[in-house]
């Protein structure tokens, strides 16, 4: 493995990428090991958390609401990285261990097979684009989330009217083209990128090609990704203080009437309409899954400048990319902590499936 990755750094002619040496000490057997183990258990972590929650949406139907099928959108885009892009990982690790040859998806391998007409198609010309749109997928639908509360927070009355399943479905699949077309942006403005199985990150990922071990003119196309996360999160935390705001003010009204220190008049007409304790909760627990995305961005968002201006940063990238990718099991466990709905029609499929083997003894 030594000898192959350092066959595969001496690429420095045109249309090559940039290819660090992998070290025994972070490529090793026993370091390729546990990153398979850790890749394995997140793999389960991810897709059992999210067939729990389609199990659980498909099941109850006080689930079936707009915010219902945001979560589910949301569901559905973890648990792809869970059964598509982890899993790769971990064939390509095993893969290594295997064999001692890279695969030809394999960092400066893929690139020098296209150019020598050996191989035509790479799967990390899927499996790249489909984590790039799953995180995408991911930030778009705690931005509607976050709108769909601040509509029942701000304008309860016109909850019902304004956010209907019709439009909520239209948003989703609006939000999945454009993400999907965005995650395959930078192949489509530029031939100066490709995709492959990076041996740093140990995930697929886009790749400058270097001209005389330039960097290319256009590689600031990548800063589209962190642009787009970041301009959505940064709207999704002014709803966010706007819905705050407004709880903290009914609450202050609140417990202001139940001290009387407000008259009638003043109690009904300063506060005519509260939002329900369910809405309430529902906006912090979006608050905290904002909050999660972004924490788990923010390092990708780091690599990805970095890697712009030339940085590699090999041991930075593995914690960036995995922290993002552990970032699909995260919202599974914060939906069963906070929101009650969710633990609600998570009871009601427990005491159903105990109930039909009764009925069957019965």
């Amino acid at each position: 493995m030594e000898t192959a990755n350092q066959t595969v750094t001496e690429f420095s002619g045109a249309g090559q990428t940039l290819a660090p040496l992998c070290t025994s000490r972070c490529c090793g057997l026993l370091n390729r090991t546990l990153a398979v183990m850790f890749m394995v258990s997140l793999a389960f972590a991810i897709v059992v958390g999210n067939v729990v929650t389609l199990t659980v949406f498909m099941q109850t139907r006080h689930s079936r609401t707009p915010q219902g099928y945001l979560k589910v959108s949301l569901a559905i885009a973890d648990m792809m990285v869970g059964v598509l892009v982890v899993p790769f990982s971990v064939y390509t690790e095993i893969f290594l261990m295997a064999s001692s040859t890279p695969p030809l998806w394999y960092q400066g391998i893929s690139t020098a097979s296209l150019e020598d007409g050996s191989g035509s198609w790479q799967p990390c010309m899927l499996i790249g684009p489909v984590f790039a749109g799953c995180t995408f997928v991911s930030i778009t639908t705690i931005f509607l989330m976050t709108v769909e509360r601040s509509v029942a927070i701000l304008r309860p009355l016109h909850k019902d009217t304004l956010v209907t399943r019709h439009r909520t479905l239209f948003l989703i699949l609006l939000s999945w083209a454009g993400s999907f077309l965005l995650a395959i942006s930078p192949l489509m403005l530029s031939n100066s990128f490709t995709l492959e199985y990076n041996e740093c990150s140990r995930m697929c990922n886009y790749a400058p090609l270097l001209v005389r071990n330039q960097l290319p003119p256009d590689a600031n196309i990548l800063l589209l990704f962190p642009a787009f996360d970041f301009s959505l999160l940064g709207g999704t935390l002014a709803v966010n203080i706007l819905s705050f705001t407004s709880i903290r003010r009914y609450s202050r009204k609140r417990k202001l009437l139940s001290e009387g220190s407000l008259g009638i008049d003043a109690g009904a007409g300063g506060c005519p309409i509260r939002p329900s304790f369910s809405d309430i909760k529902a906006a912090k627990t979006i608050g905290i899954l904002t909050f999660a995305f972004t924490a788990s961005f923010s390092p990708i968002a780091v690599f990805v400048l970095g890697n712009v201006v030339g940085y590699t940063w090999c041991n930075f990238s593995f914690f960036a990319f995995w922290i993002l990718t552990g970032n699909s099991c995260c919202n599974v466990i914060i939906y069963s902590v906070r929101d009650h709905r969710f633990r609600k029609g998570l009871t009601l499929l427990f005491q159903r499936n105990r109930s039909q083997p009764h009925s069957e003894k019965s």
